[in-house]
Parts: C-alpha cells; sequence; structure tokens
C-alpha cells in the first residue's frame, strides 16, 4: 500500500503498461510531483517486451527475463497498480471506464494499450488462428499449441501468415522451439511442416532486398515454404483459402498480419484516422484534448506516418513523461520527433541475427550478441530500479527510546498483520471483568470467531467487528477483501450473515478525491456483502493518513448448525480451505520485492468468500472450525486445540502456500506482526522446536481473508476436499489430523501440535 505525505490534488491515469508508460512510471519514481497521484491500470502485470518475444518462444529467455514486472515498478513511481481491462472513457467526466469495476476518475489521461492483429475482416481468422498480439495472450496461447503438438502422432503443419519483420521472427522462432521439443521427447522433428505466408509479391517488403535475401536463405535451410502473393480470404480448422483459389493445409495458424486498434477507442469521441487509431499531434496530445495523451501501437501520429514497433514508443516514452509532466506544472510541451531511419536487429530463432539500416544489411553470431546486449540493457533499467533514500528519523534525546525502530511504523503491514500480536492482546485484556450476561456463550471469557448470545427464540446471534489498514492501492478490490475478512467469522461459525455496519478511513484530500475513493471503496464492500445476503446498513466515516475500512457484522445460527473452536474430536482430518503467505507477500510489497503476479495471486485468493467453504465442511460433519488470520495457521490451530482439550498433527508438506510466499520469507522478509506470533511457538510439541526452520516460518504468518480451518471426520475427509475443488477452492487440502490430549498435560497448559514433514 502507498503512502503519501501531501494530500493528492491532481490523478493521473495510465492506461496500458506499454513501453511508453513504463518509462513514465520510472521517470516520476525518479522525481516524484507532490500532490500527483500515478494510476496504473493494466490488464496483465507482466508486461512482455516486444524485442525479446522472438528469443522468449525459441526458448532463449525466461518469463522474467522477457517481462517487466509492474509491481516493483509502480511501488517505485509510488503509483496504484489496478489489475484491470480498460474499455473506455467518458471524456466529458473524465473517467476511463474499466471490465468489472468502478470507473477510475482523471485529471490526466494516457493511453498505451498497444494494438492487435486486424483478423476481423477474415472469415475464420479468429476463430482458427492464434494472434501474436496483445502479446500476453499469444504466450498463453502459444504454450496451449506447444502442448497440443507435442500431444499429437503424425505430422503437424504449422503455418504462419504474415511476412514482415515480426512474422519472419516468430516463425523461425517456432520452429526452433517446437523442434526442440520433439528433440527432448525423442520424436521424429522432421514430421513438423512449416510454412509462411504473405500476400505482397516478396516477404519483409519495408526493408532493403539484401535483408529479404538472408533470411530466404535461413528459411530455405530451416525447411519452412515461403509462400508469396497469397491473400488468405478465408481460414477454417485445417486451411488457408486464398483469394485466388489456393488452398493451404494447416493444423495450427499463427497471424502476424498488419495491426488493428482497440475497438471501443471509436465510441470515446475522440478523433481517430480511418483504421481507428487515436490522432496525437507532434506533442502525444489527443487532438482536441490537452487532457489525454498516447503512444505506442494505438496513436496515429499526425506529423507522419509510424509503423507499430515498439521501438517508437520505447523513444515516445521519455518525451511523454515530460509531457504529462508539463501538462501538470504548466511548462511548455516537447515534440517528439521519431527517426525517420532506424536500426533493425532481426533475429532468427538461432542466435543469429541479421541487422539493417540506411539500405545496408548485415548479419552473424555477433548481431545477435549486439541485439542481446541491447535487449538486456533496457530491461535493467525496469529491474534494478535505484533505491529511494527513507528519510532519516530524528535523534531522540532519551537513552531507553529507539526512534528509528518506532519510525519502522511507516513500513508496518496492512491487512491482519496490522494486527495487535495474541500475547500483547491476553495481558491487556487479562484484568477486564464484563458484566456478566446469562445469554452470553462467547465472549471474552470464552472467545470464539464470533460473540455468541442467546435468542429468546433459541436461535444464536453472532457478532463480530474487523478493521484494519489497506495493504493494497486499489480501493474497490480492498472493500471486497474487507467485506470478505469481516464475513469469514460469521461462516466460520456455521452462521448467516445479517447485517454490517461500516467505518471507514481516507486519506486527507480533495474533497472530488475522498468521494471518489469512498464510492469505490464501497461499491466494493457492498459486491462482496450482498453475495452474502448480508445488508449494509450503515457505518461511520472520518479522514486520517491511510485507507482503512472495517465491518461490524451480525449474524444467525441455530444450536444444531453451529461451529466451534472448541469441537475438534480425535482422529478428525484437519482441512485447510485457502493457501497461507499473504502476510510475507504484502510484506514484500512494501518493499518493492514482491512480483506483481504473486500479489494479483494473492489476491485472487482474498476475494474468494469462506460462505461456500463453510457450507461444504458443515455438509460434511464438521464440527469445529475458525478462520486463519492474524495468529496465523499455528496460532488458530493452537487456539481450537486448546479450547477442544485434545493435540493435533500437523503436516508442513501438504499445507497449501501462496507463489512467492517462501520465496520472500528466504530473503528475510516477513510480516511486522511475525514476531508477535512467533512467541507461539511453545505449542510445537517438536523438541527442538522447529519455528525456527524456515519452512516452518509459513505457519506462522498472519493471513488477510485467509481460508478456514476446520476438523471433518476422516471418513468424510475425502469426499469434502473434493467437493471443496468443485467449489473453486482448487488448493484446499488436507493438512494433518487431530489426536488425543497427551496423558501427562496440566490443566490448563496449551495442547500441543506436533509438526511432520507429512502424514505417516
Amino acid at each position: 500500500m502507498q503512502s503519501s505525505a501531501s494530500i493528492i490534488v491532481k490523478d493521473v491515469v495510465l492506461a496500458g503498461a506499454g513501453h511508453a508508460h513504463v518509462a513514465v512510471l520510472r521517470s516520476f519514481g525518479m522525481a516524484p510531483l507532490p500532490g500527483v497521484r500515478l494510476t496504473l491500470v493494466t490488464r496483465e502485470v507482466d508486461t512482455p517486451y516486444s524485442g525479446m518475444l522472438p528469443g522468449l518462444v525459441a526458448g532463449h529467455y525466461s518469463f522474467d527475463e522477457a517481462h517487466i514486472d509492474c509491481g516493483p515498478l509502480a511501488h517505485f513511481a509510488g503509483a496504484r497498480l489496478v489489475k484491470a481491462q480498460a474499455c473506455g472513457i467518458k471524456v466529458a467526466s473524465k473517467l476511463l471506464i474499466c471490465d468489472g469495476r468502478p470507473p477510475l476518475p482523471y485529471d490526466i489521461l494516457s493511453l498505451d494499450i498497444g494494438s492487435q492483429p486486424a483478423t476481423g475482416d477474415v472469415p475464420g481468422a479468429a476463430g482458427h488462428a492464434i494472434a501474436v498480439k496483445p502479446i500476453d495472450q499469444f504466450l498463453r496461447q502459444f504454450e496451449t499449441l506447444r502442448s497440443r503438438v507435442l500431444a499429437r502422432a503424425g505430422p503437424v503443419r504449422i503455418a504462419l501468415v504474415g511476412g514482415g519483420a515480426g512474422g519472419v521472427e516468430l516463425i523461425l522462432a517456432v520452429e526452433r522451439r517446437l523442434r526442440t521439443d520433439c528433440a527432448a521427447q525423442g520424436r521424429d522433428a522432421s514430421a513438423l511442416s512449416f510454412s509462411l505466408v504473405e500476400s505482397a509479391p516478396a516477404i519483409l517488403a519495408a526493408f532493403a532486398p539484401g535483408v529479404a535475401r538472408r533470411f530466404l536463405a535461413i528459411l530455405q535451410t530451416r525447411g519452412i515454404t515461403v509462400v508469396t502473393g497469397a491473400r488468405v480470404a478465408r481460414v477454417d480448422a485445417h486451411a488457408l483459402h486464398c483469394a485466388d483459389g489456393r488452398t493451404l493445409p494447416a493444423d495450427e495458424i499463427l497471424w502476424t498480419t498488419q495491426a488493428a486498434p482497440a475497438a471501443w477507442l471509436a465510441d470515446t469521441g475522440l478523433t481517430c484516422d480511418a483504421q481507428g487509431f487515436l490522432r496525437v499531434d507532434a506533442r502525444l496530445n489527443a487532438l482536441g484534448h490537452p487532457d489525454i495523451f498516447a503512444a505506442g501501437d494505438t496513436v496515429a501520429f499526425e506529423p507522419r506516418p509510424l509503423p507499430k514497433s515498439g521501438v517508437y514508443a520505447v523513444r515516445a516514452g521519455p518525451v511523454l513523461a515530460a509531457n504529462i509532466r508539463a501538462r501538470l506544472t504548466g511548462a511548455p510541451l516537447r515534440k517528439f520527433t521519431p527517426q525517420h531511419q532506424t536500426l533493425a536487429l532481426i533475429s532468427s530463432g538461432e542466435k543469429y541475427a541479421v541487422g539493417a539500416r540506411n539500405g545496408l544489411s548485415f548479419g552473424g553470431a555477433w548481431v545477435w550478441r549486439w541485439k542481446n546486449r541491447i535487449d538486456r540493457a533496457f530491461m535493467q533499467r525496469f529491474a534494478d530500479l535505484p533505491q529511494m533514500a527513507a528519510p532519516r528519523p530524528p535523534a531522540s534525546p532519551l537513552a531507553d527510546v529507539d526512534l528509528a525502530a518506532l519510525s519502522a511504523s511507516a513500513m508496518r503491514c496492512g491487512g491482519c498483520g496490522a494486527k495487535v500480536g495474541a500475547p500483547v492482546l491476553s495481558r491487556a485484556l487479562r484484568s477486564l471483568q464484563p458484566f456478566p450476561r446469562a445469554s452470553v456463550l462467547s465472549g471474552l471469557s470464552a472467545p470464539d470467531d464470533a460473540a455468541m448470545i442467546e435468542r429468546p427464540d433459541g436461535s444464536i446471534a453472532l457478532h463480530s467487528v474487523d478493521y484494519f489498514r489497506a495493504m493494497i492501492d486499489d480501493p474497490y478490490l480492498f472493500g471486497r477483501i474487507a467485506a470478505n475478512h469481516a464475513l469469514s467469522d460469521i461462516f466460520a461459525c456455521g452462521g448467516q450473515a445479517e447485517t454490517a455496519l461500516a467505518i471507514a478511513t481516507l486519506p486527507y484530500g480533495l474533497a472530488a478525491k475522498v468521494e471518489a475513493d469512498l464510492a469505490a471503496l464501497m461499491q466494493g464492500a457492498n459486491e462482496a456483502l450482498r453475495a452474502a445476503g448480508c445488508t449494509l446498513v450503515g457505518g461511520h466515516t472520518s479522514e486520517g493518513a491511510e485507507l482503512a475500512l472495517g465491518f461490524s457484522v451480525n449474524g444467525s445460527v441455530l444450536p444444531q448448525n453451529l461451529l466451534r473452536k472448541s469441537g475438534l474430536m480425535p482422529g478428525d482430518a484437519l482441512i485447510l480451505t485457502k493457501p497461507l503467505g499473504t502476510g510475507a507477500l504484502f510484506a514484500a510489497q512494501t518493499q518493492g520485492k514482491a512480483k506483481a503476479r504473486w500479489i494479483a495471486a494473492a489476491v485472487e485468493q482474498m476475494l474468494v468468500s469462506n460462505q461456500s467453504a463453510a457450507q461444504v465442511l458443515a455438509a460434511h460433519g464438521a464440527q469445529a472450525a475458525t478462520d486463519v488470520t492474524g495468529f496465523g495457521l499455528a496460532g488458530h490451530l493452537a487456539e481450537m486445540t486448546k479450547a477442544s482439550g485434545v493435540s493435533a498433527q500437523l503436516w508442513l508438506a501438504e499445507v497449501p502456500v501462496l507463489p512467492g510466499a517462501r520465496a520472500v520469507m528466504a530473503l528475510g522478509i516477513v510480516s511486522t506482526m511475525q514476531a508477535e506470533n512467533l512467541q507461539l511457538a511453545s505449542v510445537l510439541g517438536n523438541d527442538p522446536p522447529p519455528a525456527s526452520d524456515a519452512a516452518a516460518a509459513i505457519l506462522f504468518d498472519p493471513q488477510t481473508s485467509g481460508g478456514l480451518l476446520a476438523g471433518v471426520p476422516a471418513a468424510s475427509a475425502g469426499a469434502c476436499l473434493a467437493a471443496l475443488r468443485a467449489a473453486g477452492l482448487a488448493q484446499a487440502a488436507v493438512i494433518g489430523r487431530v489426536e488425543a490430549r497427551k496423558a501427562d498435560a496440566q490443566p490448563g497448559e496449551a495442547a500441543s501440535i506436533t509438526l511432520c514433514a507429512g502424514p505417516p
């Protein structure tokens, strides 16, 4: 969660994480503007670098080497990262419309949303061909294509439509990768055939003839058939049908023809060219709209037409950043002056490339090494971000006060990682004596997930409250997560949530900014509450330094359906419905050390309600459950074993963990609540306690909107697990079993949890 030392005055929204926008983020990270909030809206949080795409497909680069991770980059820029698909603009009200979430208000909007091959005008192409753009979608589809090819017996015919530089590079990369894959499996790679289909009389028509001659020789050597003068008029599942009557058989079809813009641009009222690309002037301003900028493949550059090539987006980046800054500060804008002649370095699938400039061509392994150095240097700018110096705390005149340690609270975790630890909480409340009331079944004297109050009609009222600082920058998603988290206490008791009161803290800001954030926050929260059948009946708001949200939730349950922490029975299987790791991952995010896809996977899990999990567990005989939150799996299991008078065996290898959680913990990055939770390590009965073991550290990681932990009769565990996975909880797992308490255990002594590598 980003925090701002100044009131937000202007919102700059960057739609798309293209090559120009990553440069904008880096620029604002190097020199922030007080009062300016950046928001990056992107469908995918890993931005593929087009220059390394052929090398990635060919197998020369790993995924991370060829992608810019938007998470650390956004953190460095102090920008909010919103994972969403932009799909429209309300120009008059200055709103960016996104799929599946509230609109985002902007003061300045910039578009770098790329393009896609124009398949719409060729019948069958959209359904039967794999388009190279958007690149992220292409990479997923290509992996599926690889699986199909490797699983298929007999010959496979692969055709690529489009004989420009991108098409030539891609067919050579695909040919190398698939033949290498076949050889690795011991298959006959000669069963694969490849063809390159181009509508023009020659391939690489935009380059000097020497470039085409070099690549024709390479294609011939590699056994790739080149078909020119073949305009594809129709595509079906197994063939390309050309306008001249030729039919070209193909089992797999790739498409790299002329680019097309996002269709929704035409509905915005912005000025577009005849093909639908957004027209911009020399300063990258949308015509007639000084508050909207654009760069990359989505634009029609007015001074002169530009090829749809990543090189121009890369070079436009610094100008775009400077002009957004200038528009905010009132400074003059700069012109973008692209080169007329650019250096082209075209790879061949192998570590050999051809270069072209000013009508000359040259090739060799040295050209590939040159290209590799250029590409890696570009990527390094966004991987090795400068470490900006944090403000030093003032010196303390008090010998026993460490202000440096206290100032670390600014980096403390949000979510349930911001809770007060169990030892502190227990000591602070120890002397309280609440007014006695006979109807209270569970309160401070006998705590459970929710307070339980007997009603005159025999049902049990459930009351719970949760409140914490935001751990993500998107108020809409944070609202959904906070509501799901608060509802989980009711579900863990087997109840139905009925009503909720909200309490929200909004950062200081202009009224319009506070209003927009509050609206998004509560829309997300209300969606989660409505889905659970819970009515939002009111609440309270206040201003503060950080975004925070909580709910007081009321619900009810019939006595026969009640789940309590005290209901574990020896022999029960312990089932956990969601993976662990949110505490460590969001701690790493505050330091810019978490990959964006790790955070996205954690958020995806936190958005899953525990309602269906509770219903499945109850249907399979669960008598005890709790939600795993701030005290970690070990802490919450210890509460259950103590209340139930049992011990437990926990199988570490079976505990599901979120991607990246163990990696960041291995770097020494843990939630600020980890140390408090580790004080509970004495419940682990192993000698010596394995709490110092890195693999066991995840057990003490605080969870936000974590899963349910329940005891289910062993005979029902398999069916219960299958039902949970059918309900969408793919990582639900049996992680241990309940055992009888040791005979020599003293009254009031915490029951032990024995940690094992796996089931016996």
